[in-house]
C-alpha cells in the first residue's frame, strides 16, 4: 500500500538523520593507530570528514527519491544496493567525526530534503536520465574525495583509509550506472550539479 510505503520511507529518513547508521563492514583504518595531530589539521579533518557525511546523508536521500520514482525492479535494486553501501559511509564519516572531536552538519535536514526532491525530479525524468544523474553525481563525488585524500594530514592514516575505500564505491556505482544505460548529462547541468556541489562543501565545512 502507498501508506506503508510513505511510512518506510520516512523512517528511512529519520533514521538517515538522527540515528547511528549500521555497517556490515570493517571501518576502513580502524586497525590502524591513532595519528598524533596538531590542533588545526585535526579541526581540518574533521571538517573534511562532515563534508563527506553531508555528502552521504545527500546520497541517502538521492537513492531514495530515485527509488520512489523508479518502475524498473532491476534498476530499483540497483539503487538500493547502491544506498545500502552508501549508508556504510555515513556510517564509517560518522564515526571517524567523532574520534577527531568534531560534529556532523547542523543544516543535515535541508540537504537531505533537497537532495531527495532533485532525486525525485530526476526519476520523474526516465531510468536514463535519472541514471545518467547518478553516474554524474558518482563521477563529482570521486573528484572531491580525490581532493580530501591531497589535504588529509598523510599521517592521518584512519580518515585517508575510509576516504579511500569510500571512493572505490563510489566508482563502482558509477560503472554500474553506465551499465544499466545512463545516459550522458547535457554540459549545463554538470555545470549546476558542480556549482551546487561547491555551495554545499563550502558551507559544510563550517556549519
Amino acid at each position: 500500500m502507498i501508506s506503508d510505503r510513505l511510512l518506510i520511507e520516512f523512517d528511512k529518513a529519520l533514521r538517515t538523520l538522527f540515528a547511528p547508521s549500521p555497517t556490515n563492514r570493517p571501518v576502513p583504518g580502524s586497525h590502524e593507530p591513532e595519528a598524533a595531530l596538531s590542533e588545526q589539521e585535526r579541526a581540518h579533518a574533521g571538517a573534511l570528514m562532515r563534508i563527506n557525511h553531508v555528502g552521504e546523508v545527500c546520497a541517502q536521500a538521492l537513492y531514495q527519491g530515485q527509488a520512489l520514482t523508479c518502475h524498473d525492479p532491476d534498476l530499483q535494486h540497483a539503487l538500493e544496493k547502491a544506498a545500502n553501501e552508501e549508508t556504510e559511509h555515513l556510517a564509517w564519516t560518522e564515526r571517524r567525526l567523532v574520534e577527531l572531536g568534531g560534529r556532523t552538519s547542523l543544516l543535515n535536514p535541508v540537504w537531505y530534503l533537497g537532495a531527495l526532491a532533485i532525486g525525485m525530479a530526476a526519476g520523474k525524468l526516465g531510468d536514463p536520465w535519472s541514471l545518467g544523474f547518478l553516474a554524474e553525481t558518482e563521477r563529482q563525488v570521486e573528484a572531491h574525495l580525490d581532493h580530501h585524500l591531497s589535504e588529509l594530514p598523510i599521517q592521518d592514516t584512519r580518515s585517508r583509509a575510509i576516504v579511500a575505500q569510500m571512493r572505490l564505491d563510489e566508482i563502482s556505482h558509477a560503472e554500474t550506472a553506465v551499465r544499466l544505460g545512463a545516459r550522458e548529462l547535457p554540459a549545463a547541468v554538470i555545470m549546476a550539479m558542480k556549482l551546487a556541489s561547491r555551495t554545499m562543501t563550502r558551507t559544510a565545512y563550517y556549519v
